[in-house]
């Protein structure tokens, strides 16, 4: 019950911001990838890299998670990126802005 009135909250809040803008810019992580294994030891830190995306799946609006760049660690080059969230039923919008971010900034 306590879990169903904090997805309601969720909801909500989306439905105010969708109140004043179209689509939501947000961090995908709160930090850059790690390279793989390197967290196996501290499974906190593993579950905190994916606290950005959980709102909009408890809320069940569309979102994408768009890569922005690699940067180089070492000999590895490990992913960053951002996410877009949208409205229900405007898939369109966040598609449409992701198309536009990766045509423009991946030439």
């Amino acid at each position: 019950v306590k879990a169903q009135k904090v997805r309601a909250l969720i909801k909500q809040d989306f439905n105010e911001a969708w109140k004043s803008v179209d689509v939501i810019l947000a961090p995908t992580t709160p930090t850059p990838a790690f390279k793989l294994g390197e967290k196996t030891e501290d499974p906190v830190s593993m579950y905190l890299s994916d606290i950005f995306t959980i709102p909009a799946n408890l809320a069940g609006v569309p979102a994408i998670s768009i890569p922005v760049k690699h940067y180089e660690v070492g000999s590895s080059e490990l992913p960053i990126g951002f996410q877009l969230i949208g409205k229900h039923f405007h898939e369109h919008d966040i598609l449409g802005l992701g198309r536009m971010y990766e045509e423009t900034y991946n030439q």
